[in-house]
């Protein structure tokens, strides 16, 4: 949005929101038309100048909200979706909403990790954009395989994140998984890849969705052909849960021991924690098993999540 623009957008939000003045009052005052003042208006709200919050005395999102705030010391934002809705539609309500509360998060000079997959990838096309400066996206985790180089699919998604916040892109070239723990050591010591490494070391913001064994929504790391029968079985022999970033966990959040890990491209949990804020997106209550490791894991900061599984979780922690 060109800076006048901008300017008479964020004037008519103030009189019309905060000194509720009529559209044709903002009209004669901006001297300019009815018509105009309400798309600056709309405007205000898509750029998120003007965010708007609704609370009803039904709603029991506070509630849970506060529940598991208090057992997993997180910021919880519950996302209300009707229980009709199918998983791909509550994961579209569910992306919406977060990529508003990911929006004013955001400042100049951040450096931001994204980890790509099905939930990042819905996120990725609601974001509106903010003016930052000295921003940077890097991609968290390769996402290569045997099937395809996984570029396009991980950099649309870096793209989006970039453009939505005038930030450069570093995007992270490598498989998903090496076949060789070794050639991973390897290709750790090269330079470029150090780089990228550096980059992620310093995050200040980190937003990854949470992949799960068992989900009825597949997660890309399950479905994109990046896991074969094998790594499958070791998985299950590991008593894994999920896995963030292609990073995975049992559902006491430990990760010791887990084969697999030692050949992911994704960022430790050790490093992972070490990251400011760390924005988790979960949509879908089957998730629940490898959410409830994540957050054992101490791997979030921030949960943004539908009622149903914030109701799954609440009651998974009063039966564990």
């Amino acid at each position: 949005m060109a800076r006048s623009r901008h300017s008479d957008a964020l004037r008519a939000a103030q009189m019309y929101y905060l000194q509720d003045l009529t559209m044709d009052a903002i009209a004669r005052e901006l001297r300019t038309s009815r018509s105009t003042v309400s798309r600056l208006l709309s405007s205000a709200r898509e750029t998120g100048l003007v965010q708007v919050q609704i609370r009803s005395p039904f709603d029991t999102g506070p509630e849970l909200e506060s529940q598991i705030r208090n057992q997993y010391g997180v910021d919880v934002h519950v996302v209300p979706v009707l229980d009709t809705l199918n998983e791909a539609e509550t994961l579209d309500r569910v992306a919406m909403q977060a990529a508003r509360t990911i929006g004013p998060l955001v400042d100049s000079n951040a450096i931001i990790g994204v980890a790509w997959g099905a939930t990042l990838s819905a996120v990725s096309r609601h974001l509106t954009r903010k003016v930052t400066h000295d921003s940077i996206v890097v991609q968290l985790n390769g996402a290569g395989n045997m099937q395809t180089t996984g570029i396009t699919y991980a950099s649309d998604i870096m793209r989006r994140f970039g453009s939505a916040y005038g930030a450069r892109v570093e995007q992270f070239p490598v498989p998903a998984f090496f076949d060789h723990a070794s050639t991973k050591t390897a290709m750790w010591n090269e330079r470029s890849v150090q780089r990228i490494l550096d980059l992620q070391a310093r995050m200040s913001i980190a937003i990854f969705g949470v992949g799960s064994v068992d989900s009825d929504y597949p997660s890309h790391v399950y479905a994109g052909g990046y896991l074969d029968e094998h790594d499958l079985s070791m998985l299950a022999a590991d008593d894994v849960v999920g896995d963030v970033a292609t990073v995975f966990f049992r559902s006491d959040g430990s990760s010791d021991g887990i084969t697999l890990n030692e050949r992911s491209t994704g960022p430790s949990h050790e490093q992972l924690r070490q990251v400011r804020r760390r924005i988790c997106v979960v949509s879908g209550a089957s998730k629940i098993n490898g959410l409830q490791g994540a957050l054992a894991a101490g791997l979030a900061t921030d949960l943004i999540l539908d009622e149903a599984s914030a109701r799954r979780l609440v009651s998974f922690n009063g039966h564990a």
